[in-house]
């Protein structure tokens, strides 16, 4: 009776779930149409600045039951629709069509975001009001406090992109997304250049986004020096944002995961099964430079993993060698020739300055448009 009492719970609360996410997909929805009708106002010259202060005066004097409409409130509706109306990854097909009555522009978006546009009631001394539908878009799927932290601190259409992504991928909570933003995790995917070895390659898995090439800690507050047994033991305790920094597809194993070969017993760092890519994924963590002896290391136990641990329907298991600094060509050298799936990766225990991050993604952005630039001219 425990379990079918349980299964009436489950439903309770995903009822109770669905209900939320109902009520937010028709907050961000109106948040939006109230954004939009000021931006066209203000845009036609029909209204000043001043005529926002009296919207929100207005409300609050006659409809004060009505809660989260002040001046403020209304001027983030508007940057909230200002920012999105012609964002490429929202409405790649944008096209301008013209209000036949009043020949006001309205965007009517691609079959992609599946917007629609509704004419609501209106009396002949009133304009009418375009009501635009964008409750079945990725919009619509986060908060609105997630929504404010992101388009008042992202710059460009990419860096947006990415958190909203994000946000619905790994199921972000506003702390957790402000956390991301603050150890650069955009600049930092961006400009990942992991090192991996053939062997991963062969293993015909994608890997995109799956890892990077630098991992921050900066939750760990580790005393200066620590050892790798302070470095597992502090990442052991603060798994939680440990997995946040990894991806949320990575399931914890265990700590010094013992495997047997022979008669001698060994101990992998740490173990995690991933499960987007379907394996056993090693951690092996060094408190100094990388060594090109360390692959040694985790090639054999990516070895014991494979013939007594793995399962029959799993992927060839992974290894990841954390490394507090490394030589990228002696990584290369060390990796050219070695045929097991590991890569090396960098860790840092404070966070990352994001102005040098954004400048040298900066550069990118321009070396790659220089290339592509030189290539059309040739």
């Amino acid at each position: 009776m425990d379990q079918q009492f349980a299964d009436i719970i489950q439903l309770i609360q995903q009822s109770r779930n669905n209900a939320i996410r109902a009520v937010n997909s028709e907050l961000i929805n109106l948040y939006w149409n109230v954004g939009g009708y000021i931006c066209k106002q203000l845009d036609s010259v029909r209204w000043g600045e001043k005529t926002v202060d009296e919207l929100a005066g207005f409300i609050q004097t006659n409809y004060p039951e009505i809660k989260g409409f002040t001046r403020r409130s209304l001027y983030r509706m508007k940057q909230f629709y200002e920012t999105y109306s012609s964002a490429s990854f929202l409405f790649p097909d944008i096209k301008q069509l013209q209000n036949p009555e009043k020949q006001e522009d309205i965007i009517v978006s691609s079959a992609r975001t599946q917007l629609k546009e509704t004419n609501l009631p209106a009396s002949s001394a009133r304009t009418q009001l375009v009501f635009t539908d964008i409750r079945n878009t990725i919009l619509a799927k986060l908060s609105w406090t997630h929504h404010r932290t992101i388009f008042s601190r992202c710059k460009i259409d990419e860096e947006r992109e990415f958190y909203i992504e994000s946000c619905v991928n790994e199921n972000y909570t506003v702390k957790e997304l402000e956390r991301q933003i603050n150890t650069g995790q955009f600049e930092r995917m961006m400009l990942t250049d992991t090192r991996i070895t053939r062997g991963l390659n062969n293993i015909n898995l994608d890997t995109t986004n799956s890892f990077k090439d630098k991992y921050i800690f900066e939750f760990l507050n580790l005393p200066e020096p620590y050892s790798e047994s302070d470095l597992q033991k502090g990442l052991v305790r603060q798994m939680k944002n440990f997995i946040l920094e990894l991806g949320r597809d990575f399931l914890f194993v265990s700590e010094e995961y013992k495997v047997l070969v022979g008669n001698s017993d060994f101990y992998i760092d740490l173990l995690f099964y991933h499960r987007g890519l379907h394996c056993l994924i090693a951690f092996e963590l060094k408190t100094d430079k990388f060594k090109p002896e360390y692959l040694g290391k985790l090639n054999f136990y990516l070895e014991a993993l494979d013939r007594d641990v793995k399962k029959q329907n799993e992927n060839p298991s992974i290894g990841i060698l954390l490394c507090k600094d490394k030589d990228s060509e002696v990584v290369e050298y060390a990796m050219s020739r070695s045929l097991s799936p590991t890569m090396v990766a960098e860790y840092n225990t404070l966070l990352p300055d994001k102005k040098v991050l954004q400048n040298k993604l900066h550069e990118l952005f321009e070396n790659t448009i220089e290339t592509e630039t030189t290539s059309e001219i040739e």
